[in-house]
């Protein structure tokens, strides 16, 4: 192994609907609802460097997986996707678990905000814990980032999401909310696409994963401003109930 080392600093901090790790998609786009602030402070140098970048429509951001709780690096990691109970080479999966924590994730660009106190990113499809570090923005140029005919093995099987169902209870909760958070969109109707694709991915652990609940088994999960209960019956993902966190 080298063992050269490189300091670097943080240029923005990543607002996100996703206040912990449980319930964050396992890969960006997949819950495309999901609005993300990339915060930069408001600077001469940053206004110049965010120039021209709303001309394009994608990007890559290059961050630091934080809020992590790993001890050491494993050489071995056991992928979601598979169920977690097949051991791959780190660098064949995207584990967060890796030898140094950086996360590369495309997203779509939504709008280029220079407000007063912050200068903002928005971007949508994110898959990043709230106040993660970023190290870099750079343009998703499709000439040459897309590759059709990319070979990806076990990772080309996207899965499809469960059926999402609510409570009568849980809907009249939901009604009952206007999202005063500028990463929900469109009110309590936005508030609920939000939680229904989060819901969608089953955010259980892989162990849990395509299985039914045991009866009386509850889960809890943060998405944007609230906190929402649910449970797995017959294959479909069924709202308990919410409340504001």
């Amino acid at each position: 192994m080298h063992s050269d080392t490189f300091s670097m600093d943080a240029i923005a901090t990543i607002r996100s609907c996703y206040s912990q790790r449980f319930g964050i998609p396992r890969q960006p786009g997949l819950v495309e609802s999901a609005v993300a602030s990339i915060e930069f402070e408001p600077t001469s140098d940053n206004e110049l460097a965010l120039r021209d970048l709303s001309t394009f429509s994608h990007l890559w951001v290059v961050f630091v997986f934080h809020g992590q709780n790993y001890s050491r690096f494993k050489p071995l990691v056991q992928p979601p996707r598979l169920g977690g109970k097949k051991s791959m080479g780190v660098y064949a999966t995207r584990s967060p678990n890796r030898p140094n924590p950086i996360g590369l994730s495309a997203v779509e660009l939504r709008e280029v905000r220079f407000d007063k106190d912050r200068f903002r990113v928005f971007v949508n499809g994110g898959d990043f814990l709230d106040g993660t570090p970023v190290l870099d923005i750079k343009p998703y140029v499709p000439f040459v980032d897309s590759i059709p005919e990319a070979r990806s093995d076990w990772a080309t099987r996207l899965q499809a999401g469960l059926e999402v169902l609510w409570e009568t209870e849980a809907l009249q909760q939901l009604g009952e909310m206007e999202p005063d958070n500028t990463l929900v969109e469109s009110g309590s109707l936005g508030l609920q696409v939000l939680i229904e694709q989060v819901l969608a991915q089953d955010p259980r652990p892989a162990y849990e994963r395509n299985k039914d609940g045991k009866p009386g088994q509850y889960w809890g999960v943060l998405v944007g401003p609230v906190d929402v209960q649910f449970e797995v019956r017959d294959g479909k993902v069924i709202v308990v109930s919410i409340k504001r966190v």
